[in-house]
């Protein structure tokens, strides 16, 4: 009987959140939050960005996707190890998990040039890509906006846009600056 209730404790512990657990004496301080510089996989357009689903299995777009030549190369975010290397459903995919915790996709490639387990460097080459590259970054279970991987500024762009359509036509540029839009790296963003 006293075994039983060592395996029924035993168990209930595995159960709790880290955080929960009791600290002893010898227990480890928590590890403090890293902080982890990632950069674009490729020096591509963003011709769709993140847009999170209303619903677990409903339309949106959980990554960005790039307009990507065939056959340019892909490469990791950041420091990492490659947790997946491979085919699923037809297309090629790699997953990398950085010491921050994210893990970031790189999908629908023509080649994947790692394997599981290889630890990569930031900038290393995982892949080519295809006519478009989809990047994917997710804390836990929840997929993040891989734009804000980059910094407040990462790709930040400046585009002026002149109020009326007859300025838009002229070669010359509109007197006084009418209107600025700050295009977060996404196509059709206004």
């Amino acid at each position: 009987m006293r075994s039983l209730l060592v395996v029924a404790a035993a168990s209930a512990a595995a159960l709790l959140p880290v955080g929960l657990l009791p600290a002893g004496p010898d227990a480890p301080a928590p590890a403090a939050p890293v902080t982890v510089l990632h950069r674009p996989p490729v020096d591509a357009p963003v011709v769709d960005g993140f847009r999170p689903p209303a619903s677990p299995f409903g339309p949106g777009n959980r990554g960005i996707d790039y307009a990507t030549v065939e056959g340019t190369t892909v490469r990791a975010s950041a420091d990492g190890q490659v947790v997946f290397a491979g085919q699923v459903g037809g297309r090629l995919h790699v997953v990398v998990r950085h010491a921050d915790g994210i893990r970031t996709s790189y999908s629908f490639l023509a080649a994947v040039t790692v394997r599981r387990g290889q630890r990569v460097s930031a900038g290393a080459q995982v892949g080519t890509a295809g006519p478009s590259l989809h990047f994917g970054a997710r804390r836990g279970d929840a997929y993040i906006d891989p734009l804000t991987l980059f910094g407040p500024v990462g790709g930040a762009r400046v585009h002026l846009v002149a109020d009326e359509p007859d300025q838009r036509a002229a070669r010359t540029p509109p007197s006084p600056v009418t209107r600025a839009e700050v295009r977060w790296a996404r196509a059709g963003v206004p």
